[in-house]
């Protein structure tokens, strides 16, 4: 099972390590000691915050990006469905859910599982603008 330290569920989710510990203090973030004293957060638990705090939350299209790989998103895994051959995986990047159909061994050879970090590459020949 994956467990994160502060500083790395902030970056997951966007925000300062200060906030992550005030979720934390507040309880709306479960959080556990892992070793003599470090802080731990356990995945499953990250991936579902990272969902319902993503729930209702828009890109801003004037935000900067900051980085030459566009089609990277960086996220955690939020649900995983396998069937025979074929697996969904759903992923939270910030406010961005991503949903990749990889093959079932793809999931199992990666260890893909709730909680799991992952980058997402997306390349597309066709891309659809929607515009309010």
């Amino acid at each position: 099972m994956s467990s994160y330290s502060i500083g790395q569920a902030a970056r997951l989710l966007g925000v300062s390590p200060e906030t992550v510990r005030r979720w934390a203090d507040s309880g709306r973030l479960v959080m556990d000691r892992e070793g003599p004293g470090n802080r731990a957060i356990d995945g499953v638990s990250l991936a579902a915050f990272a969902k319902e705090r993503a729930q209702g939350m828009h890109p801003l299209p004037e935000t900067p990006v900051v980085t030459s790989v566009r089609n990277a998103f960086a996220g955690i895994v939020t649900r995983v469905t396998v069937d025979d051959v074929a697996a969904q995986v759903e992923i939270q990047s910030g406010p961005h859910r991503i949903v990749s159909l990889v093959t079932r061994e793809s999931v199992e050879e990666l260890g893909i599982e709730v909680g799991v970090t992952v980058t997402a590459r997306v390349k597309s020949t066709s891309v659809h603008v929607y515009v309010p």
